[in-house]
């Protein structure tokens, strides 16, 4: 174990959206770097910092973005551009007539969307929101694509909705059971955004740990050596995943660390 990389939401996080003391406290006394990788736009990552005694490189956006706290900059983007975002949206407009779309900018610091999206009570007061037309949205090249639809689909049936309507030509997945499906880049995932840091770094993925709970973690469980789902996870995650841990709530990141650190 070379390099540790793990979700936030539903992984890292317990339900109530705080990280115990004891996983701090593990997190703290890694030998290894630490890596966030997360489907969360970056302004989503700070109360995560807040946390934490240390501020570790995050993977944003499910991979489109690379965030250095320490200087407040990307250090990687790999954004849809505006005319994949138009493409898209003219696709899935004539697959799913009620969809609604917004888009995440600037590795998620802003984010633009349509009237119609529908807005969690969290970002209704944020700064950098901005509603407008279809042609608002896809103005200028995205991190990721939000396609949200009002007939609250499950998720699963509506990612695949989704990347039918899109043949296959972006990455198409969900982190939430909302009903909202992330369009990325092709070959943009979490994947290739931890590989990304890996190369930086000097690490094989042979040598990376990962822990997930999610579908949009399956990328990057399917390409690192070690991959761990949580026991809240997904089917399709444990699926993948190499070993499972106890749930997020009761410290499942932090409880295969320590008996990871302990047997070295």
């Amino acid at each position: 174990m070379k390099l540790v990389a793990t979700d936030i939401d539903g992984t890292l996080l317990r339900s109530d959206r705080t990280l115990s003391d004891r996983t701090i406290a593990v997190l703290d006394a890694l030998p290894v770097p630490l890596v966030i990788a997360t489907g969360r736009p970056l302004r989503w990552v700070m109360e995560l910092y807040d946390m934490l005694n240390h501020k570790p490189i995050a993977v944003v956006a499910n991979g489109a973005a690379v965030y250095d706290p320490e200087t407040d900059e990307l250090l990687h983007s790999a954004p849809l551009s505006v005319e994949e975002l138009a493409h898209a949206c003219d696709a899935l407009r004539r697959a799913v007539p009620d969809a609604a779309f917004a888009v995440e900018l600037d590795g998620g610091r802003s984010m633009v969307h349509e009237e119609l999206y529908d807005i969690g009570m969290w970002e209704r007061t944020m700064e950098g929101r901005r509603a407008g037309q279809l042609a608002d949205v896809v103005a200028q090249p995205a991190a990721k694509l939000l396609v949200r639809s009002p007939a609250n689909r499950d998720s699963d049936e509506f990612v695949a909705m989704v990347a039918a309507a899109l043949e296959g030509v972006y990455e198409a997945t969900h982190s939430s059971l909302s009903g909202l499906v992330e369009i990325s880049a092709t070959g943009v995932t979490k994947a290739s955004g931890v590989a990304w840091v890996a190369a930086r770094l000097g690490v094989e993925a042979d040598d990376v740990v990962v822990f997930g709970d999610m579908p949009n973690d399956v990328p990057m469980l399917a390409w690192a050596g070690r991959a761990v789902a949580v026991a809240n996870a997904h089917p399709t995650v444990k699926e993948v995943a190499d070993e499972v841990t106890a749930s997020n709530d009761d410290d499942g990141v932090a409880v295969w660390l320590e008996r990871e650190l302990a047997s070295r």
